[in-house]
């Protein structure tokens, strides 16, 4: 798992009621670097916040860390 997946996973973990459910993988894509977020369905509406604000603070964070532009998905875990 690389930097910028953990520091997201660590991010995700502290705002979650249910961490052990929290999953972040890493994929390549042709649009470019993708990191999915897959939390339980209870935790969804948390992670996404607010007009989604709390999902575009995640994002920005994690463009921060990250070297090149990565985009990140947020799914529950009962989908796909």
């Amino acid at each position: 798992m690389s930097s910028r997946a953990e520091a997201l996973d660590h991010l995700v973990r502290g705002i979650v009621d249910n961490p052990d459910d929290v999953r972040v993988t890493e994929k390549d894509t042709r649009r470019g670097p993708l990191l999915e977020v897959r939390v339980s369905p209870d935790d969804l509406g948390r992670v996404i916040g607010r007009s989604g604000r709390t999902a575009r603070a995640l994002r920005t964070v994690t463009g921060a860390i990250s070297e090149d532009d990565v985009r990140v998905d947020i799914v529950d875990v009962d989908r796909r």
